[in-house]
């Protein structure tokens, strides 16, 4: 587990530390020593904490004239036990949406599972970006089958042609245009 870090290849372009727009702004990250843990297996300490026991993320970049952002998840996503959405809805998605973010773009490769619950965080966060979306991109199967099974599907657009396997290769704004397009021929518009 400490060897999976959040991506990195766009830090030249952004780095969430050094955003004041950020809710990670002036966070410093001690690259000698492991703190934090899942479930007692040490991870990288490159991951963001939001207040999870089991979930941490990584803003990979946030574009506020185009108004979107990108983050990376890592962890188990337990609503069950530790009500992981409102920590990732309080600690990071509010205070985005008062910089005026309504397009989210949510990375889940490194999702290791979903424990679901009520989906008031995520109905409240799909009212808050009123004229934009939140996206579900290369999350595993099983936790999209869970998520419709809490009908996640009516907040989060996952799964199909949003399995961007090659995400990596693009920039940030070609990601956001790529994803962008997708869910307009969703919509039907």
């Amino acid at each position: 587990m400490q060897d999976i870090e959040p991506y990195y290849g766009w830090e030249k372009y952004y780095v969430s530390a050094d955003d004041e727009r950020s809710p990670f702004h002036e966070r410093e990250y001690n690259m000698t020593q492991y703190e934090n843990n899942i479930y007692g297996y040490y991870i990288h300490p490159l991951w963001d904490e939001i207040g999870s026991e089991t979930l941490y993320c990584k803003i990979l970049f946030a574009d506020y004239d185009r108004r979107y952002v990108i983050i990376e998840l890592f962890g188990e996503w337990n609503d069950t036990l530790h009500n992981d959405i409102m920590f990732l809805k309080r600690q990071v998605v509010d205070p985005l949406v008062k910089e005026g973010i309504n397009h989210f773009i949510l990375i889940g490769e490194n999702v290791l599972n979903f424990h679901g619950s009520d989906d008031s965080y995520y109905e409240e966060w799909f009212e808050d970006v009123e004229d934009g979306w939140i996206v579900g991109l290369n999350f595993p199967e099983f936790v999209e089958r869970e998520w419709k099974k809490y009908h996640l599907d009516y907040y989060i657009n996952f799964g199909g042609t949003l399995q961007i396997e090659n995400w990596r290769t693009l920039k940030p704004v070609g990601l956001y245009t790529l994803v962008d397009s997708l869910i307009m021929r969703r919509l039907g518009g």
